[in-house]
């Protein structure tokens, strides 16, 4: 079949902000709480390890991070006013984040749309933040569809969402490829439902056996 559009994530793939480590300390510095970046790291992959994203959904959204927040922040010891906190880190996030575009997307992008291609934005994201991010970036404008965790209630690597965004599309799997940063959650949540995945390696750090560009201008070869 021939290729009829280019899925892509969005965190680490065409966007980069400081680390979440990084975010986290600098928030909770405005209210004279301190942690070490190496801390809040151990409590943010033990607070992962624990979140349910079965049932996202909009409603739930704030709901989802308090409670996040305030299990991370119990995890680094802080025991006073965390819900408060956990409130304060949602509502400054973005605008500690320093979120900026990747050099080689703009150029990728608008190569695909001259190809003819279909673009779909899928992202582990909420409809609030994602809505910020590419309002502030002025990105929107690139995509045929944009696919959050809320349009289907689910999360990459579940296969729903693969299906849903190819579906806004009328596309089959093998007439579309997968372009993402993680092995799980984009290479492997791909592949399991017959997408063709290419993962982004920009400092060569993954094994060779994935199909990996090193740039996104890289596709516009490959495609």
């Amino acid at each position: 079949m021939a290729l009829k559009a280019v899925l892509f994530d969005l965190g680490l793939t065409l966007i980069r902000t400081a680390s979440f480590p990084e975010i986290y300390r600098q928030i909770l510095a405005r209210f004279d709480v301190t942690a070490s970046l190496e801390d809040i790291a151990r409590a943010q992959q033990a607070t992962e390890s624990e979140a349910d994203t079965a049932n996202y959904d909009e409603n739930r959204r704030q709901e989802f991070w308090t409670n996040y927040n305030v299990s991370l922040l119990k995890k680094l010891g802080i025991t006073d006013n965390t819900v408060f906190l956990a409130s304060q880190i949602d509502e400054l996030w973005w605008s500690c984040s320093h979120v900026h575009l990747y050099s080689d997307v703009e150029p990728t992008l608008s190569g695909l749309l001259a190809k003819g291609l279909k673009l779909v934005l899928v992202s582990n994201g909420f409809k609030k933040d994602l809505d910020h991010i590419l309002e502030e970036l002025n990105i929107k404008r690139w995509f045929d569809a944009v696919v959050c965790i809320e349009s289907c209630n689910c999360a990459k690597p579940n296969k729903q969402i693969f299906l849903y965004a190819l579906n806004k599309l009328g596309v089959e799997p093998a007439e579309a490829v997968f372009v993402g940063d993680s092995i799980l959650q984009d290479y492997e949540g791909a592949f399991n439902v017959g997408i063709q995945p290419f993962l982004v390696d920009r400092e060569g750090k993954h094994p060779n056996h994935f199909n990996k560009i090193a740039t996104l201008t890289e596709l516009l070869d490959i495609v």
